[in-house]
């Protein structure tokens, strides 16, 4: 493992419904482990803001949080995943982020989005304009080291297999509940490991 000076500092993202507070395992395993730890919270995160405007939001928040031009790993949770790769591919966020991991994220959309007409919850529902748009050009983030971790057995996304990509790396961690991935240790270790990976060259 790289000395603990020069690990990056790591920004987290929250899901739908969610805050911060969802992360406060997250953030003791991180931060006992070496790794400085910011995470933001999204107002409002119940779906009534579209993902591009919640990622602004995001945007506004890493330049206050962390100095002009700082490289850092992004790591977004559910919504907070598919909120990140809009702020990594249509912000900016790819000429300073280094490593990028989803956790349980719709990449390809999920059918439980279909219970709500709520604008944020549209745009994540299968072949909703937002995410073709954004996997149009999904190979994009072959520029930074990018990790999807999932399990099979997730209830919010469905089918699980929508939170995999064809870019980087798709990681399975048989954690039986969905907001259980960012608690239990098995999703722990799978995004400290990520976050180890060393960086290829740009």
């Amino acid at each position: 493992m790289n000395p603990s000076d020069q690990l990056n500092p790591v920004v987290l993202v929250h899901g739908l419904t969610d805050t911060n507070v969802i992360f406060k395992p997250m953030t003791a395993y991180l931060q006992k482990h070496g790794w400085a730890v910011h995470s933001v919270n999204l107002l409002p995160s119940n779906g009534d803001c579209e993902l591009d405007r919640l990622a602004k939001q995001l945007d506004t928040f890493i330049k206050s949080a962390l100095p002009n031009q700082q490289p850092f790993d992004l790591i977004g949770f559910s919504m907070g995943g598919i909120v990140s790769r809009y702020y990594v591919q249509r912000l900016g966020g790819l000429d300073r982020v280094q490593r990028f991991i989803t956790i349980a994220s719709p990449h390809n959309g999920t059918l439980t989005a279909h219970f709500s007409q709520r604008p944020g919850c549209v745009q994540m529902r299968p072949n909703s304009s937002f995410l073709n748009d954004l996997n149009r050009d999904v190979p994009m983030l072959d520029q930074l080291d990018f990790t999807s971790i999932w399990t099979p057995m997730d209830l919010m996304i469905v089918p699980a297999t929508s939170s995999q990509l064809q870019v980087g790396r798709n990681i399975q961690v048989n954690v039986p509940l969905h907001s259980w991935m960012v608690q239990d240790v098995r999703g722990l270790q799978a995004v400290a490991n990520a976050l180890r990976e060393p960086v290829q060259n740009r």
